[in-house]
């Protein structure tokens, strides 16, 4: 498979509306071939417009295992520089606001218990408690990230770049069962269903990772509080810091 010296970065996305705002801003190399990926898994090989990278952009279907599987398959063709998890995500922090863009700095595993056994929660049995956002490319993203989230959100420039804890599970969580979950992890931002298994699989290639994700919903949200957006304008607002981070 024919690359360019530098090696590329790989965003992988769960959804067609999450990829659909990188294929927009960015064309598709000529005559490059992306990673043949599993069942209705599928890349794109595109080029960053800020120098030579090629940009894998992976959709890879919704959940844990579709996403930990898509990564894998891609990784065992290609030695990316990066990883980076990118899309919608729920809204979990009560600080955090529909449109808000959240990046990880540690994640860990909504619905993991083996607390009987003596681990922590959100930690599967021999793994780390939490896995880390790669500390390059937090630091890129406080330099970049809000003013590109400024750019995207013109007329509604109240949305913010938040850094902290994301969580992933198998589970949807909505008001229902959002309670435990505060309970559990009352630092985290938010939650989603691949961005932990994402990082898993990263990490065990010791590959640097990080989630940048738009909020479209709220767990749980509060009287008075706006508790969705359209996902293609998340994941738009997603895409946007993304790109800035990669610029």
């Amino acid at each position: 498979m024919s690359r360019t010296c530098a090696a590329p970065v790989i965003v992988s996305c769960a959804m067609a509306e999450e990829v659909q705002p990188f294929l927009d801003a960015l064309p598709e190399r000529a005559a490059a071939q992306a990673p043949i990926l599993p069942g209705a898994a599928r890349a794109w090989s595109l080029q960053l417009p800020s120098d030579e990278r090629e940009l894998i952009v992976v959709r890879s279907g919704i959940g844990l295992v579709a996403a930990a599987s898509a990564l894998a398959t891609a990784l065992a063709q290609v030695r990316p520089s990066a990883v980076i998890s990118a899309g919608t995500t729920g809204g979990l922090g009560l600080q955090v606001e529909v449109g808000d863009v959240c990046a990880s700095e540690s994640l860990a595993y909504t619905d993991a218990d083996a607390t009987a056994f003596g681990y922590a929660r959100g930690q599967t049995p021999g793994q780390p408690e939490t896995f880390t956002g790669d500390p390059a490319l937090l630091e890129r993203l406080e330099q970049v990230g809000q003013e590109a989230l400024r750019g995207a959100t013109a007329s509604s420039g109240s949305a913010r770049l938040r850094v902290g804890q994301m969580l992933a599970g198998n589970s949807f969580v909505t008001a229902a069962n959002v309670a435990d979950t505060r309970e559990v992890f009352p630092a985290a931002l938010s939650t989603d269903m691949e961005s932990t298994a994402l990082a898993q699989v990263a990490a065990g290639a010791s590959i640097p990772f990080v989630s940048v994700r738009g909020v479209s919903d709220l767990c749980g949200p509060e009287a008075g509080q706006d508790f969705h957006i359209a996902a293609e304008e998340a994941a738009a607002r997603s895409a946007a810091v993304v790109l800035a981070l990669l610029g």
